[in-house]
């Protein structure tokens, strides 16, 4: 437990996106630990009850998706009325889909970018007015895919690099408000989304062709505690591991050295496995899929004729 002195986000609020499960909810506990007041929002209605019963201090959590803008504007009332303006938001939502470009679903391509960019943006928009009253911190997660690439991930890729620049944007229009925003640059973490990933075997052979250092996987609550920390600090970036901030100065260069390699092992890997949509990866991504799917009975119900 942190010394109660060195604690700028005791009493605070803070709000975290995809806190339902896997790195959202180890941010939730992570914020919890210092002392905040937490706001959870996600998809899952149950299961984020579950994280938010597990916290210590004052917290509450609402089901919402965050490319709903007036979900999302409720959402962001509500949490003012019940925990008070946010100091803290955290864009962590996230969703992701593997697969050749070509052969992808475009509903499912659109949906990682609708998720990952565009609830970005509106959890930022509806939060925004809190966060100039209380001079708070906006704390983007991306990934060493928005400074790098992937073959078979595009839809995450293009996401990735996109809430990146959406970011240092928003920090240069902020920042003589006093707003601070800050850029999360995380790698394999233990989630719902790796360990689907790990499922196809294409997309796990690729990440075993990364070196040892890139292809670690770590437990979401070291990765958490790494970005509470930074939004203590109010951090202008964080990177998890550290070793990610090398990367920066010849990110130019990983582009073409990619190319390069997929050029000599997807036609190896297609000879052994055939490359196939994965569908979406996370728990986020099988909470769609499911609404979609109740969706769809839903439709079929209604234009069936009764008997």
């Amino acid at each position: 437990m942190r010394n109660g002195s060195n604690r700028p986000l005791r009493g605070r609020t803070v709000v975290v996106t995809g806190a339902a499960r896997g790195l959202g909810a180890a941010l939730a506990r992570a914020f919890d630990e210092r002392g905040a007041r937490v706001a959870l929002l996600g998809h899952q209605g149950r299961r984020l009850q579950e994280v938010a019963d597990s916290l210590h201090n004052e917290s509450a959590c609402w089901e919402v998706d965050v490319t709903d803008d007036a979900g999302m504007a409720d959402a962001a009332r509500q949490v003012r009325s019940r925990l008070g303006p946010a100091s803290v938001v955290v864009g962590n939502a996230g969703v992701a889909e593997g697969g050749p470009f070509a052969d992808s679903d475009p509903q499912v391509w659109r949906r990682v970018i609708e998720v990952n960019l565009i609830g970005s943006a509106a959890t930022a928009r509806c939060f925004l007015p809190d966060l100039l009253d209380t001079h708070g911190y906006y704390l983007q997660v991306a990934s060493l895919a928005s400074m790098g690439t992937s073959p078979l991930m595009s839809a995450y890729c293009a996401s990735k690099a996109g809430v990146e620049s959406f970011a240092h944007a928003l920090r240069a229009e902020l920042a003589h408000r006093g707003v601070a925003v800050g850029i999360a640059y995380i790698n394999w973490t233990d989630t719902d989304m790796v360990r689907d990933v790990d499922r196809h075997a294409v997309l796990r052979e690729l990440r075993a062709h990364m070196p040892a250092p890139a292809r670690k996987v770590y437990p979401a609550a070291q990765v958490a505690d790494r970005l509470a920390t930074a939004a203590e600090r109010r951090a202008t970036s964080v990177y998890m591991p550290a070793w990610l901030r090398a990367v920066q100065p010849v990110r130019a260069a990983l582009p073409p050295l990619v190319t390069r390699i997929a050029r000599s092992e997807l036609p190896r890997l297609e000879r052994t496995q055939p490359f196939e949509a994965t569908g979406l990866l996370g728990a986020g991504g099988h909470a769609d899929e499911r609404r979609d799917t109740a969706r769809r009975s839903e439709r079929g119900s209604a234009d069936r004729p009764d008997r």
